[in-house]
């Protein structure tokens, strides 16, 4: 599987037989482009927030999918927790659906504008986790100190950092150098995707920087 980052939370999974997209945003609420192809078989979204909710975007999708249940799609299976936006029980921003959609044999946890530490129930909901996809910008979802309490509770084995400051974005969020310091990453060099198999996963936990494609 390869996993493609395009800025905020919008992120590309695609396995040998079926692609994923998540939380495809609008360009003029976001100030960043969105890539030419959004083809995809699932389009998922966390939240109905403008920097989340641009499923039309995607072309060909076979299921779209905006909220909590269980879903099955050529192979790619999605199981969404319901969450919530803020630290407030949504009275804030509303609720938020984390994600661990099933590919190639590995567990992928997206968790949208999560805004609070999961609870016990929440973290048993969502189940195991090979690789996370954690918001650290701050503002308007965790940041860097909290997002490192949501990966121990989640013990993935790869951690890509989504959600953060970037050139032309419109929000003034944190940047992604506070989680890495966190998480004891500093050095870590953004690469263009990750490929992973199942049996490539890391022994030791390992925090992956995605340049924006």
């Amino acid at each position: 599987m390869d996993i493609y980052f395009y800025g905020q939370a919008l992120v590309k999974l695609k396995g040998k037989n079926a692609t994923a997209i998540i939380d495809p945003f609008k360009e003029d609420f976001v100030g960043l482009k969105l890539p030419k192809d959004l083809a995809a078989d699932l389009a998922i979204m966390t939240h109905n927030h403008d920097d989340h909710n641009n499923l039309n975007a995607i072309t060909d999708a076979v299921l779209k999918i905006t909220g909590p249940g269980e879903y099955e799609v050529k192979g790619i299976s999605v199981t969404g927790v319901s969450t919530f936006h803020d630290m407030e029980q949504g009275a804030q921003r509303g609720r938020n659906t984390v994600y661990n959609i099933g590919i190639d044999g590995l567990n992928v946890v997206h968790l949208g504008d999560l805004g609070h530490k999961l609870s016990e129930e929440e973290v048993d909901e969502i189940g195991s986790t090979d690789i996370l996809l954690v918001p650290v910008g701050g503002t308007y979802t965790i940041d860097a100190k909290l997002a490192s309490d949501i990966v121990s509770q989640l013990e993935p084995k790869i951690i890509i950092p989504i959600h953060y400051k970037l050139p032309g974005l419109k929000f003034e969020l944190a940047p992604v150098e506070d989680f890495l310091k966190e998480m004891g990453f500093e050095n870590a060099a953004p690469a263009p995707k990750l490929s992973i198999t199942k049996d490539k996963l890391p022994e030791e936990m390992q925090v992956v920087l995605l340049a924006k494609s």
